[in-house]
Formats: structure tokens, sequence, C-alpha cells
């Protein structure tokens, strides 16, 4: 893959142009013997640069112009010299394990009666003042969802984050969830600190120490039994121990040192975004270093935006936002994508290094274009080759119809994250013989487009926290394409999870209703001396149903199925004769009954596969 590389250029940059982790290059030099060289800051001229991509599996082009982006301002070289920010503090654990109930407390609202279903759909970020040593403080909350869709969401939370806050229900315990949160914490360990909200505590079933010993379990060693993770009893919804928690989180805040540039460069992360009437896009942003004003020009991934205005997170308008605050900026072009950088320059720079960053997206999409082309064309190939044999296209037809059904989804969400955490839940269902395919996702309101596209390739539309208009509704109908909608995300992959068991084989079963012992034979005499054979039987089981299918069984083995012809008691029809009673017996187009023999009465029970 080509990359622009300038004439000069710093190492950490050359790891974003190579699109490598900074680790990776520095290795990759000390293997090359310029381990002196190996920092940070250090500025490479493009012959050391070029040998370094090219030893990475780069074809690199020294070219100024096409190589001209913008990246985060270095590490400053004296960060106690800064002025300190509000800690970023993200909320994290299970699904219903009151999370939000906690926050609401804090910052006395009622975001908890919002949530669909009370479960927490999306990142939510607020700023709370709280009283510590120093005085009045800010500190920032990132309220993280709990379900297991959202892990996505939830490693990005953790990923920006100083403190995290684990809650742990007290009448619940460890959960899946709990358990993928501690795993994302104790892979970054040395840079996110960690304090456990053992919550719920003023309900009667509460079990804290069995919580606190579960916890051990998992390596999360507390102060309680002499480890170093700070624990706090907590009820979100009566309030009780949340002055302990800001007072720890105060503390820990404070032990941190935590310090960022007030002025200069930008530097942030696209929290959430989504298209709001009247506004058009917009995108709750997470500012970590400099200052971002009214004005501004901005970049994000391909997206840009002159920030128009600016919303805190307690309603109020903002001229300037400052490191550690979480704000509302409206003024995009486009949608922004969440988890990408925030960073600023002048008009013409962003302009210039959105161009850029455009082109190596569609020189990548072109790639990727050139192998689904190759790949289309080999399939072709090989089926011309199979049909030209008779033997190869049946063996062909077997293996298609032998392959995955395929339930094919355009999802719509609200906002951008929820996209994103939709995706990844829906298309892990199914198994080798039925699945899902995502064919696409975006952000926004159910469109005509959006249904013509799923009529096309015969797909489910996933409308996910987003309205569907009625016009929409009626086009869809005429068109046969099903939408399925929901601000729930489990119930979502529930419906959809019905869908594709819809496409898996039936699971026949036969269920066998009565059992018959047949005692003596009988032949009765008909009209043109043709001699019927009669089984004198006694049912041994159940009930024999003259409109069920039967079975001949002998010494173990079937040796005829088919249906009853006669079926009498005395001389008397009957449909059906139950257990303990005699009867006579005879078999469409059988007449080899013997002494002896089981004659079974069954019936086919056919239900839905299973993932």
């Amino acid at each position: 893959m080509d990359v622009y590389i300038p004439t000069t250029v710093t190492v950490g940059t050359l790891a974003r142009i190579l699109n490598v982790r900074l680790d990776r290059l520095i290795r990759k030099m000390v293997e090359a013997g310029m381990a002196e060289e190996a920092t940070h800051d250090h500025v490479l001229t493009s012959d050391y640069a070029v040998l370094l991509a090219e030893e990475l599996g780069r074809n690199p082009i020294v070219d100024d112009e096409a190589a001209f982006d913008i990246f985060p301002p270095a590490p400053h070289p004296d960060p106690s010299s800064l002025p300190s920010r509000p800690p970023i503090i993200t909320i994290m654990g299970h699904v219903d394990h009151g999370k939000t109930t906690l926050l609401d407390t804090l910052r006395s609202s009622a975001v908890a009666k919002g949530e669909a279903g009370g479960i927490t759909q999306h990142i939510g970020a607020f700023s709370v003042p709280v009283q510590s040593s120093q005085g009045q403080q800010s500190i920032t909350f990132l309220d993280t969802p709990g379900h297991a869709a959202f892990s996505a969401m939830r490693a990005r939370g953790a990923g920006i984050t100083d403190i995290v806050v684990l809650v742990v229900a007290a009448d619940d315990g460890i959960m899946p969830q709990t358990k993928e949160v501690i795993s994302l914490l104790q892979k970054d360990a040395s840079n996110v600190g960690l304090v456990v909200a053992i919550n719920k505590v003023d309900k009667p079933e509460a079990d804290i120490e069995s919580v606190k010993l579960a916890l051990m379990s998992e390596g999360i060693q507390l102060e309680s039994f002499g480890g170093d993770v700070p624990s706090v009893e907590v009820s979100g919804l009566t309030g009780q121990g949340l002055p302990d928690l800001v007072e720890t989180l105060s503390v820990m805040a404070e032990l941190q040192d935590l310090r960022a540039e007030k002025e200069g460069p930008v530097h942030g992360y696209v929290l959430e975004s989504k298209v709001t009437k009247g506004l058009g896009p917009v995108a709750t942003v997470l500012l970590l270093r400099g200052c971002l004003k009214a004005g501004s020009h901005i970049l994000s991934g391909t997206h840009l935006a002159k920030v128009r205005a600016m919303i805190h997170s307690s309603g109020s308008s903002v001229k300037a936002a400052y490191p550690g605050m979480a704000v509302t900026v409206s003024g995009w072009k486009t949608l922004p994508q969440a988890g990408d950088e925030i960073l600023d320059g002048k008009e013409s720079d962003v302009k210039k290094a959105i161009a850029n960053r455009v082109r190596q997206v569609d020189i990548a999409a072109a790639l990727a274009d050139v192998d689904a082309i190759n790949a289309v064309r080999k399939e072709e190939r090989e089926r011309r080759k199979t049909e030209s044999n008779k033997e190869d296209e049946h063996i062909s037809t077997v293996t298609q119809a032998d392959g995955p059904k395929e339930l094919k989804l355009i999802i719509k969400a609200d906002v951008s994250g929820s996209a994103e955490a939709v995706e990844g839940a829906l298309q892990g269902i199914g198994n080798k013989e039925a699945m899902t395919k995502i064919v696409s996702s975006s952000v926004g309101d159910v469109t005509e487009s959006d249904v013509v596209m799923a009529k096309a390739v015969n797909a489910t539309i996933v409308a996910f926290s987003v309205s569907v208009p009625r016009s929409i509704e009626i086009l869809a109908a005429q068109n046969a394409v099903p939408i399925t909608t929901s601000h729930i995300i489990y119930r979502l992959m529930e419906d959809i999870q019905h869908r594709v068991v819809a496409l898996l084989p039936t699971i026949k079963e036969t269920k066998v209703t009565g059992e018959a012992s047949v005692l003596q034979l009988f032949d009765i005499h008909l009209k043109a001396k043709q001699v019927k054979k009669i089984a004198g039987c006694r049912v041994v089981n159940g009930i024999i149903e003259k409109a069920r299918f039967a079975r001949i069984v002998r010494d173990g083995a079937t040796v005829h199925e088919g249906s009853l012809d006669t079926m009498r008691i005395l001389k008397k029809d009957v449909t059906e004769v139950r257990k303990g009673s005699e009867c006579g017996l005879s078999l469409v187009d059988f007449a080899d009954l013997r002494e002896g023999d089981l004659i079974q009465m069954y019936q086919t029970i056919e239900k839905p596969g299973v993932l």
C-alpha cells in the first residue's frame, strides 16, 4: 500500500502515517540499530523514514504536499508545570446494577427515567461540581452502557478515562459484563485507577462480604483485604455512601496529579454523534488538551467542522471548552464517527488534511474493491467450468444448497456508537446453517432509499431508536420489506434471532402415540373369493388412532410403514382404541402380519431449528 512521507517527520508521526503502533515502530528501529533515535519526538529524515516504511511492508512515496496531515501535539516536556484539569471518571458495570441511578443521584436529574427500559443505550458525559480538599472542583463522569452488546463502547470509555468506578450490585454479585470490565482494566492497570462501588446495599438480600470475596477471586485486591483498590458501599436510590465515594474519587484524582494545557492545539475524542433537527450533524466531544472555541476549525477522521455552537452537559451554551469538559459541538459538514480523534488547525490546513485523508481512504477502498472483483470473477470462472459437466453441475447445486442461509440486515440507528454496537451484536447471530449478514449500517431515520436497497438485496431493515415514517412503512409493506424496530438492544437481538431460526431447517421428531400387540390372525372372506387378513390385537400402550401412521415392528426391526385400512371392535368400526382394549386391525397394502408383531401408531412433529 502506498504511503506518503514528508521530507522530515517525527517518530510518533511516522507511526501514525504507517498506521502501526508506536512501540512496534520503536522495536523495528532498535532492530535496525537506531536505538538512540527511537524516541517519540525524534525527527527523522525521509531516507530513514523510507527504510523503516519498507521494513513494515509499505510502499513509501516522499511528497510533502500529499503527506500533509494534522496530528496531536507531542507530550509536554514538563507536565508538572501545567494547570490541573478535572478527572475523567467512567462508571462501568453489569446491566441493571444501578450505574445510571448512581449518577442520577449525584447530578440530581432524572436520566434513568428517560432511558428505554431503564437501560443506558449511549455514553453520557456529565460534569458534576464536587467538594474536595482544594475547594469546589469539577468531575467529568462518563456513563457507559452495561449491556453486553456495547462492549466496544465500554472499551472506548475505558481508553479515555482516568478513574473507573466499577459498580457491582450487592444483591447480584459478579456478572458477565463485570468480568469483562475487569479484563479491560487489567490490560491497562498502569494508566487507569479503580474504585469499586458496591451498590444497592439498602436491599434486604444484599450480601456485601460475598461480593468482596467474588471480586478477590477475579483478581481485584480490595483495601479491606490488604490490597490497594478502595471499595465504597453505596445506594444510588437513597444516596447512602455517595459522599464517601466522591471523597475517594477526589483523593485519587489528587494523587494522580492530572494536568493538561488549557491553551494551544486541541486534542479530544468524539464520544457520540447524531443528526439533530435544526442543528444537523452534532457530536459529543470530550476534550483532553487545549482550548476549543466557537469559530474553530476542527477535523475528526475524514469529517470537518467550523464550531458553530457548544452546549455543556448542563444545557447551557459555552464559548470555550477546556480539558476534562464534555460538550456537544454543532457545525459539522458530515457526521463524525464515535471514537475518532478531534484536532484543530487553520481552515486551509484542515481542508488540506481532509483531502489527503479522503484520498487515502479511497486508495484503501479501491484495493478492497479490486480484491472483491477478483473474487467474483474467480467464482464466475469456476461456475462456468462446473456448468460444462452435468455431474459437476449437480455437485455445484448440492454444495450451494448445503451452504449457510443469510439474513441480510440494513441497520439504522440514532447515533453512530449505537449503530456500531448493534452491528457488533447482530453479526454474531447464527451458525453454519443460517447466519446474519450486515449489508449497511448508518445513522438517521429510515428513508425511501433504505427500502429500495433492502428490496434489491432482499434484506430486513433494523431500526434502533429511530422513527419510521408512516409513508415509509407503507412503501416497505408494498415491497414486502420487513422492518423491525426497538429502543432496547436485547429485544432487537431476540427478534433477529427468531428470524434467523426461521431460516434453519426444521427438526422432525417421531412421537409414538400408541402400541398394539398382535395376538391372533383371522382370515375374513370377502366377495369374489377374496380373503383379507385381520390381526386380533390388544392395545398395550397409549391410544391406537386410525388417522395416524402405523409401522410394524418385528424382532426389534421395522418391516413396514403405512396407514390402517380397518379398525373394528367386534363388528363395529371405530376411530380409536385405548390401552387395555382389544380390536381387529388391517393395513393398506400389507398382508404379512404375524403373531407377536408390534403395531406402533406415530406422528411426525416438526420443530423449529436451534442455533
